[in-house]
């Protein structure tokens, strides 16, 4: 082929166009999807990803959030510290446009980290509605809880009823309700006690009374104060032992419940390797308080049935929760039979919580009733969907409900675990198998272009 001046003026054009179409095309892509944000996250943990709890935390969030972080520049042996705190906000700033982040050197402002409040390099300072606080602990369980804190209105005060053996909100005991009270501490609630032996009432500020499984009987002085209480307004979670009310029939009678005696036996906790006693819940109401806990289970020690009594005129609302034992039954006999006795037990489904609701005055009264005094408890509530039932429980109660949340989950794959063999595996690829394949490939490659 003879190549002269046409020919290769008509290539430089060919060349010069196909670049200029190559340039547009990307011109075209970088414009078409300069406003599409997509991001895939291929960590098993899923740690580069917001969970759901804090998306929805941040989508109820009005207004700015400002967020300065009090960091050096220098870097210390885990890394620059101000480039992880940038890339800790990161995910937040890609869901919520209004998160922003500024970085102030406390050793060149020394005055205004003083002013707020600063104690370790590398603290925040977050501020939500006027309201600010600060953080030294970069999770996002910590940060997601302290927006919790930031959007609450003002602080709201739960009191659980003591002096008869009731599990209590500040205690670390099996029976205590010690965890979920911190988990409430921690999103700007504030817990309390009272004991009518020495206060003659609810305290008027109380937003939520807990009645915790007493192990002893109430007097009727006692149970009246209560029930001043709820005619007045106010809400209540109690939780219901299996074996006796503990002289509250007064207080079923009022709700318009019908606590049968007898404890639930679900056959299905085998799966799980637990005794027939702890019922796993079948099915869960449509209600705001369970709405995001499908899928995830929950236990019940000791269960026994939340019904509404159909002979009462009550002015509650009755919603039944939550499910438990579809192949089980209601055991009355006392005894922990291995089989359903259709002549005295209750076949399942049984229901083992309920929401009651009804009008007062401007506003809404809100009980919660769960039938298993030890499903809260500090030796059950971390089993498995527990504390997030509890702690949407709590904020239901309180008039909370755009704060109804899962928990943020926590990661999981933050180190990458090896087997001996495994990393023996590993060192012998990459510095004698591969290099030796590479040279393996190099020789053939050779040899064949020698022999052609």
């Amino acid at each position: 082929m003879k190549i002269n001046a046409r020919f290769r003026l008509q290539v430089l054009v060919q060349n010069s166009l196909f670049v200029v179409l190559l340039i547009a095309i990307a011109a075209s892509i970088l414009y078409l999807t300069r406003d599409v944000k997509t991001q895939w996250d291929l960590t098993q943990g899923k740690r580069n990803t917001l969970s759901q709890a804090s998306l929805d935390v941040l989508d109820e969030v009005s207004g700015p959030i400002t967020i300065t972080a009090f960091a050096t520049t220098r870097d210390d042996p885990e890394g620059n510290l101000r480039q992880m705190i940038q890339e800790f906000i990161a995910p937040y700033q890609r869901a919520n446009e209004n998160v922003s982040l500024a970085f102030v050197d406390p050793r060149e402002d020394p005055g205004r980290a003083t002013k707020a409040g600063v104690r370790v390099d590398g603290e925040l300072v977050v501020e939500v509605n006027d309201r600010r606080e600060n953080l030294s602990t970069l999770t996002e369980q910590e940060l997601t809880n302290l927006l919790v804190r930031l959007m609450r209105s003002s602080e709201q005060l739960i009191v659980a009823l003591d002096g008869h053996g009731e599990g209590r909100l500040n205690k670390p005991a099996n029976f205590d309700l010690g965890d979920i009270g911190a988990r409430l501490e921690a999103q700007g609630f504030r817990t309390g006690s009272v004991n009518f032996a020495v206060a003659q009432d609810v305290p008027d500020n109380a937003s939520v009374l807990v009645i915790a499984s007493p192990r002893v009987d109430l007097l009727a002085g006692e149970v009246n104060r209560i029930k001043r209480y709820l005619e007045k307004g106010g809400n209540l979670l109690w939780l219901v032992d299996y074996e006796s009310l503990r002289g509250m029939e007064p207080l079923a009678d009022f709700l318009g419940l019908d606590l049968i005696d007898g404890v639930v036996i679900d056959p299905a906790a085998g799966s799980q390797r637990l005794p027939p006693t702890i019922s796993l819940a079948y099915a869960y109401a449509e209600h705001i308080i369970t709405n995001r806990m499908n899928a995830t289970n929950t236990v019940y020690p000791f269960a026994r049935r939340i019904a509404a009594n159909e002979d009462t005129d009550t002015s509650f609302h009755f919603t039944p929760l939550v499910e438990v034992a579809r192949d089980g039954w209601l055991e009355t006999s006392g005894m922990m039979n291995a089989e359903l006795n259709r002549d005295s037990d209750v076949p399942g489904p049984i229901t083992v919580g309920a929401a009651l609701e009804r009008d007062v005055g401007d506003g809404k009264q809100r009980i919660v009733v769960i039938g298993s005094g030890r499903g809260l408890t500090n030796e059950y509530v971390g089993m498995l969907g527990n504390m997030d039932l509890g702690i949407n429980i709590m904020n239901w109660l309180a008039g909370e409900d755009s704060l109804i949340i899962i928990q943020p989950k926590s990661r999981f794959d933050l180190a990458l675990d090896l087997s001996r063999g495994a990393l023996t595996a590993i060192s012998f690829g990459f510095l004698i198998f591969l290099p030796v394949g590479f040279v393996v490939a190099g020789g053939l490659i050779w040899w064949k272009r020698r022999k052609s």
